[in-house]
């Protein structure tokens, strides 16, 4: 994003955003605090959609489908339970807990707040549905078929973004 950067500050503008360093990614006492279902928060642009006129991304809560802390079918993901459209991918999927949480024992912990980034949405699910047009009695019908999202999608987990790194260091 250097150049976007750059331009914009010669504009005279500045561009918000919020980098996912390291530190964001969940400690070792975090990951063991992790129940299977967590509330979790995924920022991004579904279908497209975001706010124009204050140039803020769409916000929207779920939460985790399977343990974030398990591999989903062998793989180093997860699934989660959340409204996740065509356009979601690569939005970060974050644990933000303002004020309170309950950890996976079921003790709530009132007055602290949790902040952490689980991993980056990648697909989700979809289900057909067969449907038909009828265009007039005497004709012959025709079949249609549609996509429906099945609001879970999989999430690529922090850890593999650290393999990636990896990469990089060759």
């Amino acid at each position: 994003i250097a150049e976007a950067l750059r331009k914009t500050h010669q504009a005279g503008e500045r561009l918000f955003f919020l980098p996912f360093h390291k530190v964001l990614f969940p400690t070792a006492e975090q990951r063991e605090e992790l129940g299977a279902i967590e509330e979790v928060l995924m920022v991004g642009y579904p279908n497209g959609l975001w706010d124009r006129v204050n140039n803020m991304p769409i916000f929207r809560k779920g939460h985790t489908a399977t343990h974030p802390n398990l591999n989903y079918n062998g793989k180093k993901e997860f699934l989660v339970d959340i409204a996740a459209f065509p356009g979601s991918s690569g939005s970060p999927v974050i644990i933000f807990n303002s004020g309170s949480y309950t950890d996976k024992n079921g003790n709530t912990r009132m007055g602290v707040n949790r902040f952490c980034f689980l991993g980056v949405l990648y697909a989700g699910p979809m289900m057909n549905t067969e449907g038909k047009i009828i265009v007039s009695p005497n004709f012959n019908r025709t079949k249609v078929l549609s996509r429906i999202p099945t609001n879970l999608g999989y999430v690529i987990r922090y850890d593999r973004i650290l393999e990636l790194e990896e990469l990089f260091r060759l």
